[in-house]
């Protein structure tokens, strides 16, 4: 089952995210107080940010988290798929797949493109974007930091 985060969610949300940003899938640490304004967005409304929550058999699986913007270049609404976290013992069993179908469906005739990062060494998630028709790009992303 996927759904969205709810307000009862806050605990076991913020448990995935610290479990994610402490695994191999990021390349630095992000503050704590960085997980409770994601939480705060998500369960606010907030016209930029949708936090889907991941369950099998009952128990808690992981999460993905979309970012939305405007693109002239994509001609419309782009999906960035922000985060897709799903505990070890859960990879493998098609949640990656069912995710992707889901966030799909979900956005269907409101978005022009669904765009994602990936680490370079990432091989298995750079292997199931690739079947689902992701691209890479041919330019490098910069970033300009502002306060914490």
């Amino acid at each position: 089952m996927i759904r969205k985060l709810t307000p009862q969610d806050k605990t076991d949300f913020l448990t995935l995210l610290d479990e994610f940003y402490h695994s191999p899938a990021v390349l630095h640490p992000v503050p704590a107080h960085f997980f409770e304004r994601t939480y705060e967005q998500a369960v606010s409304d907030s016209p930029y940010v949708d936090v889907f929550l991941l369950e099998q058999e009952g128990k808690l699986a992981g999460y993905g988290q979309v970012s939305l913007t405007w693109s002239t270049e994509a001609g419309g609404m782009v999906v960035l798929l922000e985060e897709l976290y799903l505990r070890p013992e859960f990879q493998g069993k098609g949640l990656g797949s069912a995710y992707f179908s889901f966030v799909s469906e979900y956005y269907a005739g409101r978005a022009a493109r669904f765009r994602l990062e990936v680490e370079p060494d990432n091989e298995g998630a750079r292997r199931l974007y690739g079947r689902l028709g992701y691209e890479e790009l041919p330019y490098v992303q910069m970033v300009r930091e502002l306060g914490k």
